[in-house]
């Protein structure tokens, strides 16, 4: 219950009273500092240094700016939450292509993790100074803080997972039906974010099974059958989008096909997927933090604490599960091939290891339980040390990962500003290179790509009968459909002459052409 009266030291372990002042502080001091980091990454331009972030971006905007807008532009492999929230903003030219279009939803979604990890924390400790500590821990991290500020979905998921705790260990404090459905919605949320999502669903329903004193399977089952509406909706939608119910794990886009056969450390390897893992879990986390966290958890089992650390640990378990089973690999620059990819994956340790800590406070003396304060500095001490955001690991994988993605983007943005007139039309295959678009503010609705349905597979399998476009623009990967197609019509005459080859350091070459008439 929120409540504006003060706790009772009587029925406080029976029911913690939350004020709003409370809430609104954790909340506001949340605010700040997001708004105080998402400034100045904003400043220094790296919004968008994550290709993900730039992908996330244009697939919002083509669902409204399409030659075919609508719902099936929502796309099949990345679940839809973060495009749907980025939606109302994206369809700003500005905020699209300065990347604020997913700073301002995900720096909301920064805010309501710290605050429900606060209440959650005070549901499990029954203090204001533990809950404050993991807060603290949670929200000064400097890659979350990256992540916040990026339309990427690893806050948003740590959002609902936040509120799923809170509202778990609230319901088993006072059994409270509203809170069960309060959770199921939190789920829904997660699962349509990330996959991850999916994984909490039976852990999640047993954990209300057994916190349930009466009526237990009532409250079992309704969290399962709420919970489970989010997976069996991407199974319909990927089913009438492709024909494959499984299409977003096996079809030409999912991860598994990116990776191919390439075998990489921790496949089919359990212990070098665990070492991959928490490798990038230190990175991303701390290591001053995870020893802390460790301590934490001694804490937490000597205080019978334990149980949220359980659950808060079924993401890196998924994680872990992923790079052994699935096809996810991580890189990370201190493990061979010592290079970044994935590394941001490691987050999911942080929210795990801040939640320890505060089980610390409750294994100090009362005495000595104001130094306990000292514990959030003690977490973010390597970059207190060392402070340039070149130490910060989710920074760097974007920046090194995208030097030669930024440098073609600019080139070709530039080249279009110049030449590109309202009608041309150009001809795309939708991924990186809808960045151009971005850039040089062109509307998606100008571009020809595969969510255009018959209008692309024309274009692109005939073209010496089919091109309504003036210009095109081609990544050459193995999957360059549009040059092979450009190639194959102009054998018998030329339709399209290439005008700009760009070429970078790490990436493909970046073909510009233009229609021969």
């Amino acid at each position: 219950m929120i409540n504006g009266s003060k706790n009772s030291g009587a029925s406080r372990r029976s029911e913690i009273r939350y004020s709003w002042r409370e809430i609104a502080i954790v909340a506001g001091l949340a605010a700040v500092l997001i708004a105080i980091a998402a400034a100045w990454f904003f400043r220094q331009g790296f919004l968008l240094y994550y290709g993900d972030a730039q992908a996330h971006l244009d697939i919002a905007r083509r669902i409204v700016d399409s030659r075919t807008p609508g719902y099936e532009q929502i796309g099949g492999v990345w679940l839809p939450l973060l495009h749907a929230i980025c939606l109302p903003f994206a369809t700003n030219d500005v905020l699209w292509s300065t990347g604020l279009a997913g700073t301002i939803p995900v720096a909301i979604c920064f805010v309501l993790a710290v605050t429900f990890f606060y209440l959650a924390a005070r549901e499990a400790y029954d203090g204001l100074l533990p809950a404050g500590i993991v807060a603290a821990c949670l929200a000064l991290n400097p890659n979350l803080l990256y992540l916040g500020s990026i339309p990427m979905t690893e806050v948003l998921f740590l959002a609902a997972f936040g509120v799923m705790l809170f509202s778990l260990l609230r319901f088993r404090r006072t059994q409270g039906q509203w809170l069960v459905v309060l959770c199921a919605c939190a789920s829904i949320a997660a699962s349509l974010t990330r996959y991850d999502g999916w994984f909490l669903i039976p852990f999640f329903t047993l954990s209300f099974f057994m916190c349930a004193r009466q009526r237990r399977f009532q409250a079992a089952v309704l969290f399962g059958v709420l919970a489970t509406l989010a997976p069996l909706y991407w199974f319909g939608h990927n089913l009438w989008a492709t024909g494959d119910a499984l299409d977003f794990y096996r079809g030409p886009y999912s991860a598994k096909a990116i990776n191919g056969n390439a075998l990489y450390p921790g496949f089919h390897n359990w212990s070098l997927a665990a070492q991959y893992y928490t490798t990038a879990g230190r990175l991303c986390a701390g290591l001053p933090l995870l020893l802390c966290g460790v301590a934490g958890a001694v804490c937490a089992i000597w205080t019978r604490r334990f149980w949220p650390l359980l659950l808060l640990l079924l993401t890196p378990c998924f994680y872990i599960w992923s790079i052994e089973s699935s096809g996810t690999p991580i890189h990370v620059p201190t493990l061979k091939p010592f290079s970044y990819y994935n590394t941001r994956y490691g987050i999911a340790m942080l929210p795990l290891a801040a939640f320890a800590v505060g089980a610390i406070v409750l294994a100090v003396p009362n005495r000595w339980r104001k130094w306990s304060m000292v514990l959030p500095v003690i977490a973010v001490l390597p970059w207190l040390i060392h402070p340039s955001h070149e130490h910060w690991i989710c920074w760097k994988e974007s920046e090194v990962n995208s030097n030669s993605r930024r440098d073609w983007t600019a080139e070709a943005a530039q080249f279009f500003k110049a030449h590109y007139r309202d009608g041309d039309g150009i001809l795309m295959s939708f991924g990186d290179t809808a960045g151009i678009f971005a850039r040089a503010r062109i509307p998606l609705s100008e571009t020809l790509h595969e969510g255009n349905g018959p209008a692309w597979l024309l274009a692109t399998t005939r073209t010496d009968l089919f091109h309504p476009c003036k210009w095109a623009v081609d990544v050459m990967t193995k999957n360059d459909r549009i040059s092979r197609s450009i190639d194959k019509a102009n054998w018998k005459k030329t339709v399209y002459r290439m005008v700009l080859e760009i070429h970078t350091k790490d990436d493909p070459v970046v073909r510009i052409y233009r229609r021969a008439d």
